[in-house]
């Protein structure tokens, strides 16, 4: 796998929320012509998207904000965990309170509690702004 694709509004504020995950930008660019749309299936566009990579250079996920054509309302912001699509990334964090504390700077909320696994993990979801979901997972032992 390549990367994953998020569509977002507020490029800004999410590349920020990811940052705070411990992803790296790797770039950003204006991306439009015909070749693009032709790509995607649209008449025309024009898109900023960023680049962000994880620290160990393994995954990365693509933002864009479209502004044209404008993007599309489709899930709600608090849509359940439960809709159908993609609904969550997950991160392995080392200390998954801090990693809380730090992501409620930039809007984050849990979506339900901080959960242990047996004695393998502790685990939690957090809804970050344009309601991107993440997963965190700390390894015990």
């Amino acid at each position: 796998m390549d990367n994953v694709g998020i569509i977002v509004d507020d490029l800004d504020a999410v590349i920020a929320f990811f940052t705070e995950l411990g992803m790296e930008l790797e770039g950003r660019a204006l991306v439009e012509g015909a070749w693009a749309a032709r790509l995607v299936g649209l008449d025309d566009q024009r898109v900023d998207v960023a680049m962000m990579r994880t620290p160990d250079g393994h995954g990365r996920i693509e933002l864009a904000k479209y502004h044209m054509p404008e993007a599309l309302d489709g899930v709600p912001e608090d849509a359940p965990v439960n809709t159908l699509g993609i609904r969550r990334i997950m991160f392995a964090v080392d200390d998954i309170d801090a990693v809380i504390a730090r992501m409620r700077a930039h809007g984050a909320e849990l979506v339900g509690e901080v959960v242990r696994y047996e004695d393998a993990y502790r685990l939690c979801y957090l809804r970050g702004p344009e309601g991107i979901v993440v997963a965190l997972a700390e390894r015990l032992g």
